[in-house]
């Protein structure tokens, strides 16, 4: 079966995880969680690109054959780096900007994302390509990824919070927003809420799991994964998954050699099994939200 590794700051890219699970319910996962050096969009891109690195490398160790980049500012940091050092496949994030452009009545969309995808030339040539005839209105989902690796999904806080960023782009006239942060589907509900019934929210990782689909048979030249035989792929009709088995996540960090903010790896303790399965998950800081959100997907 394939093997499939994913990254992302922290839990955010679990959203992703969702959707390639629906099409390829049988692949190996290793999921790595940077939740040590979170957020993303307040690092510099070289920091990113650090850290990337490092990342990759503990994926390719433990067996990856593609690598899913499931964060926005670190696709915009640092997948072409990626893509020139190293002989795997990468697929990575895109504010999904076009099907919003196609799709806007109103001629306004809004996009919410960090502010280090706001400013990433990948964004940056997307955003030109289809904002002739529309507005493309933006905004920094300030305090959403915090509230996520909190774990603090619903309440009057996280409602107080998510409105403060997504009413301007109400205001301005969006009725279509695009949601530029893997983090940020696990706010839908309260988006939603905020935003109404006439706006729609578009989430890019159902395109991005296709994608993966795409290529592994790519790779592969016929419908056989990378290590064998490729999962029989589901479509997007809902069909739910396999039950995920998830494994104990290496929670305490090494002492080793250190990088701006924190060590360079985690620590190489033995994982605790926790159920049996095809997930595997191992994070740079503290599990918790990890394995909560895990056990939702």
């Amino acid at each position: 079966m394939a093997v499939i590794g994913l990254f992302d700051s922290g839990v955010g890219g679990l959203s992703v995880l969702r959707e390639i699970r629906k099409v390829l319910p049988s692949a190996r996962y290793i999921y790595y969680a940077d939740n040590a050096f979170c957020p993303y969009g307040e690092k510099s891109e070289e920091q990113i690109r650090e850290r990337a690195r490092v990342i990759t490398r503990l994926l390719l160790e433990r067996g990856a054959e593609l690598i899913v980049v499931a964060c926005n500012t670190a696709t915009g940091a640092a997948i072409a780096t990626l893509r020139a050092e190293f002989d795997v496949p990468f697929v990575g994030m895109e504010p999904a900007v076009k099907p919003a452009a196609l799709g806007t009545r109103s001629g306004v969309i809004g996009v919410l994302a960090t502010a280090g995808t706001l400013k990433a030339s990948k964004y940056l040539k997307t955003k030109d390509l289809y904002q002739n005839g529309v507005r493309i209105e933006e905004h920094v989902g300030a305090g959403f990824v915090e509230l996520v690796e909190r774990g603090e999904l619903e309440g009057p806080a996280t409602e107080r919070i998510v409105r403060s960023s997504v009413q301007p782009l109400l205001d301005a006239g969006a009725d279509t927003i695009v949601l530029g942060c893997t983090h940020y589907p696990f706010l839908r509900p309260v988006i939603e809420r905020v935003a109404g019934p006439g706006v729609r929210i578009i989430d890019p990782a159902p395109a991005v799991a296709q994608q993966v689909l795409r290529v592994l048979g790519g790779v592969s030249g016929t419908s056989a994964g990378l290590s064998g035989t490729l999962a029989s792929p589901v479509g997007h009709s809902g069909a739910s998954a396999a039950p995920v088995g998830i494994f104990g996540t290496i929670a305490e960090s090494s002492e080793g050699e250190d990088f701006p903010g924190g060590p360079e790896f985690p620590s190489s303790g033995s994982l605790e099994l926790l159920s049996p399965g095809s997930l595997e998950l191992l994070s740079s800081g503290d599990p918790a939200t990890l394995h909560l959100l895990a056990q939702q997907i």
